[in-house]
């Protein structure tokens, strides 16, 4: 298993604070797959809108931490490194649940297809191993 803390994962995407939203790669395989989390606290600032009386973690955070997880295992790719993975696309994205102050979100994502420059991720969004957010997110590498 090969293992990033956050500054690991800043030497491989660009993403930085407030806007980086991966704490931690449990695993990755370059070009195949990473497993990463994000430790959410009531201190998180999107808290103070959404919704002050009901916190919930917005639901296009979760598909962007889902992003920057597959951009970890596109751009440690020898060939990536240094560039910026973008969206193509999302498809197919299902919001099954909510994420809240004190939850850990396990952010999976598999790359199943690439060509060239763009490719297909399999994402998947849990908390305690039930399913909160799954999609299928197209990139481009630029």
């Amino acid at each position: 298993m090969k293992h990033l803390d956050i500054n690991g994962i800043m030497e491989i995407i660009p993403h930085r604070h407030p806007f980086l939203l991966i704490d931690y790669i449990e695993d990755y395989e370059p070009g195949e797959y990473a497993v990463g989390y994000k430790c959410v606290t009531y201190r998180e600032d999107f808290f103070k809108g959404h919704f002050p009386q009901e916190p919930v973690m917005p639901g296009v955070l979760t598909v962007e931490a889902l992003a920057q997880t597959g951009a970890v295992a596109i751009l440690s790719k020898e060939e990536n490194r240094g560039k910026t993975a973008y969206f193509g696309g999302i498809n197919k994205c299902k919001f099954k649940g909510k994420i809240g102050p004190g939850d850990k979100v396990r952010l999976e994502t598999r790359i199943i297809k690439s060509k060239g420059p763009m490719g297909i991720g399999e994402a998947t969004a849990t908390v305690d191993g039930k399913v909160v957010v799954s999609a299928e997110l197209t990139f481009m590498v630029g």
